[in-house]
């Protein structure tokens, strides 16, 4: 389960992120929805550590700064980053002994096969395409089975057949227990799959609602999207 409590980050006094909480439990998929510099990746690097902030962050119980929480939690960033002399090979090696992993070929040949590149496994990072970083980095991401995972915009870049195999392991890792976090701002790409909502604009999340909650109101998603991120508060 991750669990945020008043999370706030400035930059130079500005606030970026203003008092978020939330929480995403077990076998659950949350969305972070929200417009172009809404919060939505400072909120996940905060909740990862990437950034400094206030208020408290807590992964299945750890405290989001301990080594506990850290090797439990798998990130995919919206801008992949690559060693430039590693193969992909190398990647899914590093990323093995990072987390002191064994047995780890089978599903690192898995994910490879799925995300179509197990033919670029000896490719150098420096020699693959956007949308092939992008891959790579989904597979170092998954590699050591997270219990939390957070995906910042991760199907920008990929071809249709990578985001169907992507959207699979989503479900797949929901189905298993794990807590998955999902940024975006293209509702369309995580429709039918999440479980739960968040909205942020400006700092601050506006709405959070479960798929239950809105499978008995009478709007949208999407009607509330443009109403909160547009039109303002509720």
């Amino acid at each position: 389960m991750l669990q945020v409590r008043g999370l706030t980050k400035s930059y130079d006094r500005t606030p970026a992120v203003k008092g978020v909480s939330f929480e995403v439990r077990d076998g659950e998929l949350a969305v972070l929805l929200g417009p172009n510099g809404a919060g939505k990746s400072t909120t996940i690097k905060c909740i990862i550590g990437l950034l400094n902030h206030e208020g408290e962050v807590r992964v299945d119980g750890h405290s989001g700064k301990s080594l506990e929480a850290k090797r439990i939690f798998g990130y995919v960033p919206e801008t992949p980053a690559l060693y430039d002399m590693l193969t992909v090979g190398e990647h899914l090696e590093f990323i093995a002994h990072a987390y002191g992993l064994s047995d780890w070929q089978a599903y690192g040949n898995e994910l490879l096969e799925r995300l179509d590149l197990a033919d670029k496994r000896d490719k150098l990072g420096k020699e693959l395409s956007k949308g092939m970083q992008q891959k790579v980095s989904i597979c170092c991401g998954l590699l050591p089975r997270p219990k939390v995972v957070f995906f910042d915009e991760p199907m920008i870049g990929l071809d249709p057949k990578a985001i169907k195999e992507l959207k699979g392991l989503f479900v797949e890792l929901r189905d298993a227990g794990a807590s998955l976090l999902i940024s975006t701002h293209i509702i369309d790409s995580v429709e039918g799959l999440w479980d739960r909502a968040l909205i942020m604009k400006d700092g601050e999340v506006l709405y959070s609602g479960t798929q239950r909650e809105f499978r008995e109101g009478e709007e949208k998603l999407e009607d509330i999207f443009f109403r909160l991120t547009e039109g303002g508060r509720p």
